[in-house]
């Protein structure tokens, strides 16, 4: 007899760490490394792009390359968590 998975994260909660940290959606979905190359990545970019901005600029503006990682990080957390959980519902029946 196997026992049961654990059950995972709500992919909305996921979407909401995803939301308040870069990364932070990964790491509860289970992979970590990726996540972490998303956190690394954002502020990264964020930092070049600050540097290579001048000071007119807004705060919007001179961190944009960083806050376009962490914009494309939110819906690839969202799916991978959606995809784990709908497997989890499938094999639970």
């Amino acid at each position: 007899m196997t026992t049961p998975a654990r059950e995972p994260w709500n992919p909305y909660a996921v979407l909401a760490l995803a939301l308040l940290m870069p990364g932070a959606g990964h790491v509860a979905v289970g992979q970590p490394q990726r996540g972490f190359g998303f956190a690394f990545f954002s502020l990264l970019l964020a930092l070049v792009s600050w540097h290579t901005t001048t000071p007119e600029h807004s705060f919007i503006g001179r961190s944009a390359a960083g806050l376009f990682v962490w914009a494309i990080s939110i819906p690839d957390a969202y799916r991978l968590a959606r995809m784990k959980y709908e497997l989890w519902r499938k094999n639970r029946r």
